[in-house]
């Protein structure tokens, strides 16, 4: 199959999660990524270790983000490195870049050089904070960034305390960001020729998925949002949505009005709640502990089934054993053929998009550190 970024060369500066993941979704719509990574150790993130698990001397990380890539290495530090790196880039369709503020520019590799040399340059940046301010030159890291969002405030019950999102939530929405800007920088090439910078942050990021409670922050008085005391699932929304508990599992209720979710329950207690539109604000409490002293008597694969066939919009909370053993995720066929890890064998989630009716294939592990130096050397003459 032909993907839309057939022919597309996508050459990337970045390591750890948020620029990786933005040439991984490149490379899933079909580009190819040369990976340019430092001598010695290569990406941090090839020792970056979630567990103890190692797939060919590398972590699962590392060949989770960095799948089908080509790995060449270059010295950064000398001369000969950065003129390298620079040829290299200057073929490039698309390049790509994570270091702290300031940082690119010495290493002469900064948009204003690679646009001298390719004056079509689609050149993506990721930070952690943005080029201005009191905080540009802090480290660009997942956590804290949540921290200082607002975000990990935001998440959790009302007396737990700040509760951080449990991904790298930051990285995957900066690298995801990254990636729209930077399409759109293509149609621009294709069609007039021109260069474009794209440029994010983990904070702008995470800012703009609050997008709808901060507007409504600023539209209300700078009133905060409450948080429940139990189960609470997002601030603005009245009961019954958010998470309980079962007498076996948790079920999370999104919106339902409550006159529909009193009978579909047979709990008279929430009728007098039912034709009262605010009440599910004014009351929340109220009428989340009644909810949940109901669904404490039967476990939570039969509540979603009764209350599914009543129309009431509900799920189980599921582990990821029960996920992937689903049929309906077997059938989106998201996990790759067994690809080999040296002496095992490894399987690694495969792209989330389809196109035209065809999942890309995971074909190959990440790359051994300077894979393909050689090979690249040779075909952009950087011997």
């Amino acid at each position: 199959m032909s993907l839309p970024l057939a022919g597309v060369l996508v050459v990337d500066f970045s390591q750890f999660l948020a620029g990786p993941y933005a040439s991984l979704r490149l490379q899933d719509l079909g580009a190819r990524v040369i990976k340019v990574e430092k001598p010695d150790s290569g990406d941090l993130c090839r020792s970056l270790y979630l567990s103890d698990t190692i797939l060919d001397q590398d972590s699962t990380l590392f060949h989770a983000i960095n799948r089908g890539k080509e790995s060449i290495v270059l010295n950064l530090k000398t001369e000969a490195g950065r003129l390298k790196a620079q040829r290299l880039a200057s073929k490039a369709n698309i390049v790509l870049q994570n270091f702290r503020p300031g940082v690119i520019e010495r290493l002469g590799l900064d948009f204003d050089t690679i646009e001298a040399l390719n004056p079509k340059v689609v050149y993506g940046s990721v930070s952690g904070y943005g080029p201005h301010g009191p905080w540009r030159d802090l480290p660009g890291q997942d956590l804290l960034a949540q921290a200082r969002s607002g975000l990990m405030w935001l998440s959790g019950n009302a007396d737990d305390g700040p509760v951080p999102v449990g991904l790298p939530l930051a990285d995957l929405l900066a690298g995801a960001t990254l990636v729209q800007g930077v399409l759109a920088g293509l149609y621009r090439q294709a069609t007039k020729n021109q260069s474009t910078r794209v440029e994010t942050s983990l904070l702008e990021c995470l800012a703009d998925a609050q997008f709808e409670f901060l507007t409504t922050y600023l539209n209300n008085g700078h009133a905060l949002p409450q948080r429940e005391s139990k189960g609470s699932a997002h601030a603005y929304l009245a009961a019954p949505y958010g998470i309980y508990e079962t007498r076996q599992g948790q079920l999370a209720l999104a919106m339902t009005p409550l006159d529909q979710l009193a009978d579909a329950l047979e709990e008279p207690l929430l009728e007098p709640f039912a034709n009262d539109p605010k009440s599910g604000f004014r009351h929340r409490e109220d009428i989340r502990a009644i909810i949940a002293n109901r669904l404490r008597r039967l476990d939570a694969r039969s509540w979603e089934n009764r209350l599914t066939e009543k129309g009431i919009w509900c799920a189980r909370v599921l582990q990821w054993p029960e996920l992937l053993s689903s049929e309906t995720f077997k059938a989106l066929d998201m996990m790759s053929d067994p690809l080999n890890a040296g002496d095992a064998q490894a399987t690694l989630m495969r792209s989330p998009l389809r196109i035209d009716g065809v999942r890309a294939a995971a074909e190959a592990m990440g790359p051994v550190l300077n894979a393909n130096g050689d090979a690249v050397s040779k075909e952009f003459g950087l011997d």
